[in-house]
């Protein structure tokens, strides 16, 4: 079986790391690896080949830096010349991002099989571009990889069980990156002496949305909600140079600790002994669950809606008294981690699996 992965920003690195893992345990498969340039800051990408120990992409197309539908047009042309070269039997993608969505529509429209990881998520926000590009990737794949029932649950009320595809909960990629990576960190990381820190005495929080770094009310309110928490425990945030040059450009002063943005070896121990996370993203919510901490999410929805029920995660937006009462809450708030939202840990293996299956008509 010959599998085309497509990877294009930072949380797709990870979870594909998990997959590979996985490849290499298996005989018969061949992945060959694409990566798209949509994150190409190098603290955002190259490290993360690095550090996962995974093979280097194959294909590097380099494209960023342009609007949503000239980086996606761009990705779909070049993807589609490498796949009449490679002949796979499968193109896997990953998430929600322009690559995901290019990679999948190249391959469809050539006839190619398509595998989607972290199928059936749902923020129910179509102004997302996110929201957008997973809701179409699904409606095209062959193989529909749900990391929760809630993702099974939600393609089924859309009436995927009339559709040509296959529905496999499998758990989360992320999961199993997460127990092997926490491992190598706590051999490799020296972060937390870096930062003259220990276990409990600081936050993590990361400011990375469009919807809240491209607008300003809601970069402010973040900001001024992030220090007034940094009064009473201090807080840590990897900060893009980009979103850090907006917040002193419009002179909006912070008050707690800017980083620069971190490997995963160095963000998975940042996360594994703060106190809690504090966060605008999609992976470190499920990550900030994987090492027993409460989350706030500064966003009004979240795709990962099981920690929400299940009280391990505030939504809050981007108000500055939301985001305060919500740290207020979580701070008092003891959870029982024991639980298993996100599968036991071997996802990939069950994603390998099943495609060799599909193939093979079982």
């Amino acid at each position: 079986m010959k599998i085309v992965t497509v990877v294009g920003a930072r949380p797709q690195f990870i979870k594909a790391s998990a997959v590979s893992r996985a490849i290499k345990a298996i005989s018969g498969v061949e992945e060959i690896i694409v990566h798209t340039g949509q994150h190409f800051d190098k603290n955002m990408s190259d490290v993360f080949f690095d550090e996962m120990d995974i093979p280097k992409p194959k294909y590097n197309l380099e494209i960023n830096s342009l609007s949503h539908g000239a980086m996606t047009g761009r990705m779909l042309e070049e993807i589609e010349k490498l796949l009449v070269a490679e002949k796979p039997d499968f193109v896997m993608v990953y998430g929600d991002t322009n690559s995901t969505l290019a990679g999948a529509l190249a391959a469809k429209k050539m006839h190619i099989k398509v595998a989607h990881v972290e199928a059936g998520l749902r923020s129910f926000n179509m102004r997302m571009p996110e929201e957008i590009n997973r809701i179409l990737t699904d409606r095209i794949s062959d193989l529909l990889f749900c990391p929760t029932q809630t993702a099974v649950d939600n393609l089924k009320q859309e009436g995927y069980d009339n559709f040509q595809c296959d529905i496999v909960r499998t758990g989360d990629v992320m999961y199993d990156a997460a127990l092997f990576y926490g491992e190598k960190a706590e051999l490799q990381s020296k972060i937390l002496e870096e930062l003259d820190v220990s276990g409990g005495d600081y936050i993590l929080a990361t400011i990375h949305r469009q919807e809240n770094t491209d607008d300003l009310n809601n970069l402010s309110q973040i900001v001024r909600a992030l220090n007034t928490v940094n009064r009473s425990k201090r807080v840590i945030v990897p900060l893009h140079p980009r979103t850090k040059k907006i917040l002193e450009h419009q002179s909006v002063p912070f008050e707690f600790t800017v980083i620069e943005p971190v490997g995963y070896v160095d963000m998975v121990q940042l996360t594994a002994y703060c106190f809690m996370v504090m966060t605008d993203s999609g992976g470190l919510q499920k990550e900030a669950y994987f090492f027993g901490k409460n989350c706030v999410t500064m966003r009004e929805q979240t795709e990962w809606t099981e920690l929400v029920t299940n009280g391990y995660n505030i939504t809050t937006g981007a108000s500055e008294q939301k985001i305060i009462a919500g740290f207020e809450d979580m701070a008092i708030r003891k959870n029982d981690f024991s639980t298993q939202l996100y599968g036991d840990g071997k996802a990939s293996f069950q994603i390998i699996n099943s495609m060799q299956n599909f193939l093979s008509g079982n």
